[in-house]
């Protein structure tokens, strides 16, 4: 059983009219579930808002607190414009780093096999102590963090395909050998935030542990199955991981608005179909896939 980490007060994040990352991209998602009929054959979590201390193992508590007194305070956005927030938006962000530890503790428990965390605001490009590219929590870097800490796992692979690099998941993991991040990603001279260069490999205890997959502005589905044949699976079958998490994007996509790459819908299948095979393999299936980016609402 597949577990769904949903919940409609995403909706409540309010970036402002023309923003990308808005309401709509969840109610697509939803909206092609009921329509293809897997709404209800999905095991539906139930969670809550993850807790300041919990935010704190990756995130300064000034920077928690900060984030806080914007959205009571009605500030118009978090450190930079592009992080546009409203009064709701702070515990929303919470919900949606709840959700996603809830999806870990679920699939761990043998609740559910694997899980979809269809949340907002996205999480990868959150520095520790800095909003960044949409993102105001590192929902995918806190899961791991959990997973290593709260469930003794020694072994978590983080594998991030949006079409921009996950600058914040990196940074928060990258010294440390019990958490491999892998990243394909649009060249970062051409894309946003402009890391994720191959000779950022990890630092101190990490080195070696982060592995970066750049693609040429314009790459499709030949060149993204090239990067997951070459270099992500050798990787992560040398890794053994105990557990995958899944930084999943969409804005790879031909028509999306904000990336200059082509992959198509099977490029993204045959992605997360490998990423499952793995898991297989080596964690008993436990997978845990979370929503990144991806603005074109038909992809």
């Amino acid at each position: 059983m597949t577990g769904l980490v949903y919940d409609e007060r995403f909706l409540e994040h309010d970036t402002g009219a023309g923003h990308p990352e808005r309401a709509d991209r969840l109610r697509a998602i939803v909206d092609r579930l009921r329509r293809d009929g897997l709404w209800d054959k999905l095991e539906h979590l139930e969670f809550g808002p993850a807790s300041a201390s919990r935010l704190e193992r990756l995130h300064s508590p000034g920077y928690v607190h900060r984030v806080e007194e914007a959205c009571a305070h009605g500030l118009a956005y978090v450190d930079t414009p592009d992080v546009a927030v409203c009064a709701a938006s702070d515990g929303v962000a919470r919900r949606a780093a709840g959700g996603v530890l809830r999806a870990v503790e679920a699939v761990m428990a043998g609740e559910v096999g694997n899980a979809f965390c269809a949340v907002r605001p996205p999480g990868h490009h959150a520095e520790a102590g800095r909003a960044m590219g949409f993102c105001l929590y590192a929902n995918v870097a806190l899961a791991a963090e959990a997973l290593v800490e709260d469930h003794g796992l020694s072994r978590v692979a983080v594998v991030d395909f949006d079409v921009h690099h996950g600058n914040g998941t990196q940074h928060l993991l990258e010294g440390r050998a019990d958490v491999l991040f892998v990243s394909v990603h649009e060249d970062p001279t051409q894309q946003y935030p402009g890391t994720g260069f191959t000779q950022e490999t990890g630092r101190g205890a990490g080195e070696g542990f982060t592995l970066n997959v750049p693609l040429a502005s314009g790459a499709g589905d030949a060149a993204w199955d090239a990067a997951f044949e070459a270099e992500v699976l050798p990787r992560l079958e040398a890794y053994r991981p105990e557990f995958v998490l899944v930084s999943a994007g969409f804005d790879a996509a031909a028509a999306d608005p904000l990336g200059h790459l082509a992959v198509s819908n099977a490029g993204f299948v045959g992605a997360t179909r490998r990423l499952v095979e793995v898991a297989q393999r080596h964690a008993g299936g436990r997978l845990v896939s979370v929503l990144e980016g991806g603005y074109d609402l038909e992809a």
